[in-house]
């Protein structure tokens, strides 16, 4: 059997067993050349199946719902009645943790060709002794890999963050120049072997106001950017910048850009998110392996309604199987 791509459940008692299921019965899974195992929790699945109004049928690894089927690697034994909604327990934060272990340890010993996350629960995971803040740092940690860049990609727009979850006040001291140039660097490989462009154009982004307005609101882009802008492009990396993030993505949208590279988080999701609210996908860049999710959380005002949609998770899955492609 070819190997698969592998999609995590994420947080049981988000809505990440109902979008799988969901997109399993539209039958957008069917859609994907290379097969498709699920690590995560049979019983979670089979009673996300039924709050769909189907019947599961369960033989060997197999989940079969309505004529369609896909295996799934049963990782954990959580009580589907126990379980509940929005409120994920110590067993929950661990369960997640290890769908996303069980995954990277597959794509690392090259028995699959990459990895598909549901959305988790960070506080639960952390409580549960995973300390980390995400998907992301738990991945480059289990790759053994000191950087990696998190993109958030759809069809129009592609942002790539220099920081990522740290509190607003705490960006600038963590603006470096090495910083800045290390993440263009990797957005510029990874464009390149991951989405064959050849040479991608790169948009840099400054931190304050108009770009700082040559020094008047800030001095970052003046002591900070645009050396690493400089220093890029020394290396024959197409960067330009430090560009004022109020004006620069209607230019991006435009196809002017390959993507863009922001300051902090909500500089570039924020955007990301108004265009791509339903089909955008989070890309880890810099692993040795695939990696793309969702971007969207848990939703928790959404689990165990079945009105989740699962176009992000549909977008993530053709995201990754297009990079193994490359």
């Amino acid at each position: 059997m070819e190997n698969p791509l592998v999609i995590t459940m994420g947080d049981p008692t988000g809505i990440g067993p109902e979008i799988i299921i969901k997109a399993l019965l539209e039958g957008e899974l069917d859609r994907f050349s290379c097969p498709l195992v699920v690590a995560g929790d049979l019983a979670i699945l089979q009673r996300a199946a039924r709050l769909l109004g189907v019947e599961p049928i369960v033989y060997g690894d197999v989940l079969s719902i309505s004529g369609k089927s896909i295996q799934v690697m049963n990782l954990t034994e959580l009580s589907a009645e126990e379980v509940e909604y929005g409120a994920p327990d110590h067993a929950c934060g661990k369960a997640m943790a290890r769908y996303i272990d069980w995954a990277a340890e597959q794509c690392l010993a090259g028995r699959a060709v990459g990895m598909v996350t549901a959305p988790i629960n960070k506080k639960a995971i952390n409580e549960a002794g995973v300390a980390f803040p995400g998907h992301t740092e738990l991945l480059a940690d289990r790759c053994d890999v000191s950087k990696v860049v998190m993109m958030l990609a759809g069809d129009r727009l592609r942002v790539c963050l220099v920081t990522t979850h740290i509190a607003l006040a705490d960006v600038p001291a963590h603006l470096t120049t090495a910083e800045i140039v290390s993440t263009i660097r990797i957005v510029n490989t990874e464009l390149k072997t991951r989405f064959g462009i050849d040479q991608p154009r790169l948009a840099v982004l400054g931190l304050n106001p108009h770009a700082g307005e040559s020094g008047l609101f800030g001095a970052e882009e003046l002591n900070v950017i645009a050396p690493a802008i400089e220093a890029a492009r020394a290396e024959g990396i197409a960067a330009t910048g430090p560009h004022s993030a109020d004006t620069l993505f209607h230019f991006a949208v435009e196809g002017q850009y390959d993507a863009v590279i922001c300051m902090y988080h909500d500089q570039g999701l924020i955007p990301l998110k108004l265009l791509h609210f339903e089909d955008g996908v989070n890309v880890t860049l810099g692993l040795p392996i695939i990696r793309t999710s969702v971007d969207h959380g848990t939703a928790y005002d959404l689990a165990g309604t079945g009105k989740a949609s699962c176009a992000s998770l549909v977008a993530a899955i053709r995201m990754a199987e297009q990079m193994t492609e490359k």
